[in-house]
């Protein structure tokens, strides 16, 4: 048997070819084109191979291409920036109310030091406000008849009533007194006798000027006498009295509370300014909050974006 490559040597030369060596040389181009199908389809194979592990692998053709993004901001940062101002803008207003507070309880504290001054035998309603919390004192009868509780309030705890009573003057009018607080359980004049005072009495407290009811206080129901807040036009008006509100004091004393309450005496408030004065902590709050959202947004726009989302792999395919 003579070597592959002698006959392919002459068969290329056009040399003459008997019919045996003809039909090997066949043999031998079906065998190679076999193997080289054989080697085409195991290449093929593996290119595809190749490409569903690059597809899972999410690597394509074209190389990473470095983009901007993150660059552009949609309304959410217009939302942040504004949470600071608007939160500064406020705390700028709390120091405003801080001085008008401090001045109006340091001039209500100038009113409680003077001595109490005798109520005029009749008042103006448009003139209260120029003696909010001045010390007065009035002298009359009270009309227990036309007793009415406001409530419920809490004291020390308890659940109880304040005591408005109609004090009728001789020859002047007829004004509102706080007497203070009882307990729910004395509501009722009878199971009070102590707490009723009889004959002429000389009252002693602060003029107040009426305030304002709270939205979410219910409407009162005098027909029902049922008072959830101190209406004092609408008590004045039931009343047949001026519109003109006594509070009542007392030298702040827990055994006399005790005696007070054991008796059914009303309890009442002490000569002293008890607004509140939170505007300090409003600020704090406010300020606080607008440097905090101030530098979330500085953290915001100054962060760079990580290297996934700076790289985006685009396919001429895709």
């Amino acid at each position: 048997m003579r070597p592959i490559f002698s006959v392919i040597r002459k068969s290329a030369t056009g040399a003459w070819a008997s019919p045996t060596r003809t039909v090997r040389s066949a043999q031998l181009r079906s065998k190679l084109d076999s193997i080289c199908a054989k080697c085409r389809g195991q290449q093929f194979r593996q290119i595809s191979q190749s490409r569903q592990l690059a597809e899972s692998l999410n690597i394509v053709d074209h190389p990473a291409k470095l983009v901007r993004v993150n660059k552009k901001h949609g309304p959410g940062l217009i939302i942040l920036a504004l949470i600071p101002i608007i939160s500064f803008g406020l705390g700028a207003w709390q120091i405003q109310r801080l001085d008008w507070k401090t001045k109006l309880i340091a001039k209500f504290e100038d009113r409680l030091v003077r001595p109490p001054l005798p109520l005029p035998p009749r008042i103006d309603p448009d003139a209260i406000s120029e003696f909010d919390y001045r010390r007065v004192y009035a002298t009359g009868h009270f009309r227990h008849d036309k007793e009415m509780l406001v409530g419920p309030r809490m004291h020390d705890g308890e659940d109880g009533f304040v005591v408005v009573t109609p004090l009728e003057r001789e020859g002047q009018s007829t004004v509102l007194v706080n007497r203070g607080w009882i307990s729910r359980k004395l509501q009722n004049q009878k199971d009070r006798p102590q707490g009723l005072p009889q004959g002429e009495v000389t009252v002693e407290g602060l003029l107040r000027e009426p305030w304002k009811k709270n939205m979410f206080t219910p409407d009162n129901k005098p027909e029902d006498g049922k008072f959830y807040f101190p209406d004092i036009n609408q008590m004045a008006e039931l009343s047949g009295s001026q519109p003109v509100w006594i509070e009542q004091t007392m030298v702040p004393d827990l055994v006399e509370s005790y005696d007070r309450e054991a008796k059914g005496i009303p309890i009442g408030r002490a000569a002293e300014v008890n607004l509140r004065n939170n505007h300090s902590q409003y600020i704090f709050t406010w300020f606080g909050l607008s440097f905090a959202t101030s530098v979330m947004m500085w953290m915001l726009i100054r962060k760079k974006p990580n290297e996934a989302m700076r790289r985006v792999r685009q396919n001429r395919n895709w």
